[in-house]
């Protein structure tokens, strides 16, 4: 069953203009030197004033203006425990080993329909999900690089899968053939991204805020994602964790996988699904058959942030990860797309 979790709220306090951005940082599709497990166990529990640093949130325009809201969190419980988490051996992996267990997805009526028609494209190279008719959520650094926004995300554009249209009968030269989707692009009207993910705020713990929410222009007319809060591993539902994106070494087609997660702080999970860049910001979800119902119920619990090398007993080890949407997370991101906490009470 899905374990319902007391939600924090998150109110804004006051909003200040700022510079625009350069929009010049080169986009790093792969973070290294980043707290890696051993790491985040050693970190402190965060205050409440420390939290409302973290969570106080840059907005970027697409005329390329820019505020900072300040926010005060209201019933937050910290937690004593911490990041800590059960004692795993660590073991090197790479972003692919032995068996590509990696499906993509060639037939458009599974392309184009539920939960796989939520994935979509992000125009600085990432991949993200819908979560409302206008939001999509995805990994911050597929936009900022901890100290500016990256280049072309001034002009940022989000691609959904198109279903088919007039004139797909007849092809057109140079079209693409099955497997290979094509995209319907929509510009992003803003973004929000945490004030944790910037340099100086958070130097350590900056990938526990890898993740931003762009609002659309426009609206799509499609299913979208529910969000869920994060449970422990020993908590999880159905075990598994499940995610489709836009892997680069497979051009133009969309790619699914599902594993189990090996080990998690309080922010991360560290997890052996096979992904290539590209497939960056896509959302996490667990999937559930509740009791007596037939369909399977899902629900997004991270943001997969990718690849990373960090620290581990003096030496460099990689793995997977993804940031997980806590309580206080759920509550931001539920703020960013209502613009109150009224619903935003139950995740």
């Amino acid at each position: 069953t899905w374990h319902l979790k007391k939600v924090p709220q998150i109110v804004s306090e006051r909003t200040f203009s700022l510079d625009s951005p350069k929009f010049e940082a080169k986009p790093k599709l792969e973070l290294k030197s980043v707290c890696g497990i051993e790491c985040q166990r050693r970190l402190p529990v965060p205050s409440l004033a420390d939290v409302k640093e973290l969570l106080a949130y840059e907005t970027v325009f697409e005329n390329g203006t820019r505020t900072l809201t300040e926010v005060n969190v209201l019933g937050l419980g910290l937690d004593p425990a911490g990041n800590a988490s059960r004692e795993r051996s660590v073991r090197k992996k790479r972003q692919i080993y032995g068996t590509d267990s990696r499906f993509s997805i060639y037939d458009k009526r599974f392309m184009t329909n539920f939960p796989f028609n939520t994935a979509v494209k992000i125009s600085t190279g990432c991949s993200g999900i819908l979560i409302s008719p206008r939001h999509v959520l995805t990994a911050a650094h597929c936009l900022h690089n901890g100290k500016d926004y990256v280049k072309g995300s001034k002009r940022l554009r989000v691609g959904l899968v198109k279903t088919k249209s007039r004139g797909d009968g007849r092809r057109r030269k140079g079209a693409k053939r099955n497997g290979m989707p094509s995209f319907q692009w929509t510009r992003v009207k803003s973004t929000h991204i945490p004030k944790g993910w910037f340099k100086g705020v958070s130097e350590d713990i900056a990938l526990d805020y890898d993740y931003a929410v762009l609002e659309l222009k426009r609206p799509h007319k499609r299913k979208y994602m529910e969000l869920g809060i994060s449970p422990a591993i020993k908590m999880m539902p159905g075990s598994m964790i499940h995610f489709s994106g836009f892997d680069s070494d497979r051009s133009g087609q969309l790619v699914y996988r599902f594993c189990s997660i090996a080990d998690e702080s309080s922010d991360l999970f560290y997890q052996y699904c096979d992904a290539e860049s590209g497939s960056t910001g896509s959302g996490v979800y667990l999937r559930l058959k509740e009791p007596n119902k037939k369909k399977w119920k899902r629900k997004i619990i991270a943001v997969y942030s990718g690849h990373q090398w960090v620290d581990v007993n003096g030496e460099q080890q990689d793995y997977n990860v993804a940031v997980r949407i806590t309580p206080l997370k759920y509550a931001q991101i539920c703020f960013w797309i209502h613009g109150n906490d009224e619903s935003c009470t139950r995740g």
